[in-house]
């Protein structure tokens, strides 16, 4: 099964139900699911800088998440790009979001 989420009505409900968690350039949305897989949607603001920035950004985001990251299974999560995003590299982000899931992590072991 794919892990994106695609449709506007699934990022709306995780925005509205879920725990936000903040790093200086991103915010995690989590909400648990009935279903195993987990699944994950970025949303990246046109403010943020044109096209093909915001999709460099994109790109960059699904590769950390499919490579780095040990996503929990059983949840659906929104990662929301702040101002300044764009210019980070690719390290700085990959840092960020390891930082962002250790914190969802520590909160639901809590």
């Amino acid at each position: 099964m794919e892990h994106r989420l695609r449709k506007n009505n699934q990022f709306s409900f995780i925005y509205k139900k879920g725990e936000r968690f903040f790093s200086e350039h991103f915010t995690l949305f989590a909400l648990k699911s009935k279903y195993e897989n987990y699944r994950i949607g970025f949303s990246i603001s046109k403010k943020l800088g044109k096209a093909n920035k915001r999709n460099k950004l994109k790109r960059r985001l699904k590769e950390i998440s499919r490579r780095d990251l040990n996503i929990p299974s059983f949840c659906n999560f929104v990662v929301l790009a702040k101002e300044g995003a764009c210019e980070l590299s690719f390290d700085q982000i990959k840092k960020e979001m390891i930082k962002l899931f250790g914190k969802y992590e520590s909160k639901k072991n809590n």
